[in-house]
């Protein structure tokens, strides 16, 4: 698994002006999927934590719970799957990344986390690049 096209689209919950902050590779988006079916209805917690604590970590919508020190970053409407898989993220870590657009990929390996795709022998991979200054202005950066 791996690629680099867009499997997903997300609507930022704060952006109306249709600019988003995180995408899915369609290898992510065809993994996405295979969880859903095995797991109901998925969401993604990102920490600022070292290591695999770092890496996006998917788990069954709910399980992980989230607070006032996480960001929802979007609400990815992924192919297939009937519901939108929520992206979250400590706030700390989203002060430090709020410039970033974020493409979750998947690449082969096991990360050392709870994170659904484990036993797979995959895991979850963020790329970034820094907003264009079209992006930052639509967001409100």
């Amino acid at each position: 698994m791996g690629g680099d096209g867009r499997g997903a689209t997300a609507q930022d919950a704060t952006d109306p002006a249709g600019a988003s902050r995180i995408a899915l590779t369609a290898a992510a988006t065809e993994l996405l999927r295979l969880l859903r079916d095995q797991h109901g209805p998925l969401m993604f917690h990102q920490s600022g934590g070292c290591c695999d604590g770092s890496a996006p970590m998917c788990y069954p919508a709910g399980e992980f719970r989230t607070g006032s020190s996480d960001v929802l970053l979007a609400r990815l409407a992924v192919e297939g799957v009937p519901e939108p898989v929520g992206f979250w993220m400590s706030a700390d870590q989203f002060a430090r990344w709020r410039h970033t657009h974020l493409t979750v990929d998947v690449v082969p390996g096991r990360g050392s986390g709870f994170s659904l795709e484990a036993p797979e022998g995959v895991r979850f991979l963020i790329r970034s690049r820094l907003f264009t200054d079209e992006e930052r202005a639509r967001l409100g950066d």
